[in-house]
């Protein structure tokens, strides 16, 4: 389970006094009021953490200014860096909602034990998530769509999904 969530994407610098506006890959941009900090990372190890000193919003993104980027080409440097918050200051989850970071790389096992693949992607469609898994029995990806009659049990631990292939589904 990754310790690290990402939350955005600084796109790039706003206004002259080192704010960043910050494209969120988040469902509620909203959310960037309550963090206090948020972490940079260039090898996927080592997190970074920088305090955040004020948001404001421009339409729904994020305007961030963060401690110690004071001027445009501070700010410049950190055009295209993900952001991150710790799982800690993550938003809390309703019962069976997931964090993707959680989904992807997960295996899949059908319900008779056949291996399916693993998790690539997760596609939000509006009524529901579709799941992507890479199969290495399967010429193309499979789409699995997170409904109870399809994904019947995650175990984010064990980082496996059991899964009912419906009639036609593949």
């Amino acid at each position: 389970m990754r310790e690290y969530l990402k939350v955005g994407q600084i796109l790039k610098p706003h206004g002259v006094k080192g704010e960043v506006k910050v494209y969120p890959l988040t469902d509620n941009s909203k959310r960037y009021s309550k963090l206090k900090k948020v972490y940079t990372t260039k090898d996927d190890v080592n997190y970074i953490p920088i305090e955040i000193e004020s948001v404001k919003y421009v339409k729904e993104f994020p305007i961030l200014k963060l401690k110690g980027i004071d001027t445009v080409n501070d700010a410049e440097k950190l055009r295209q860096i993900y952001i991150y918050v710790d799982r800690e200051n993550a938003v809390k989850l309703p019962k069976d909602s997931y964090f993707i970071a959680d989904l992807i790389g997960m295996k899949v096992i059908t319900d008779e034990g056949e291996h399916l693949g693993e998790v690539v992607s997760v596609f939000p469609t509006g009524s529901n998530d579709v799941y992507e898994v890479k199969s290495p029995n399967h010429k193309k990806n499979i789409l699995l769509p997170a409904i109870k009659d399809v994904i019947l049990e995650i175990d984010i631990e064990a980082r496996e999904m059991k899964v009912h292939i419906l009639e036609g589904l593949i």
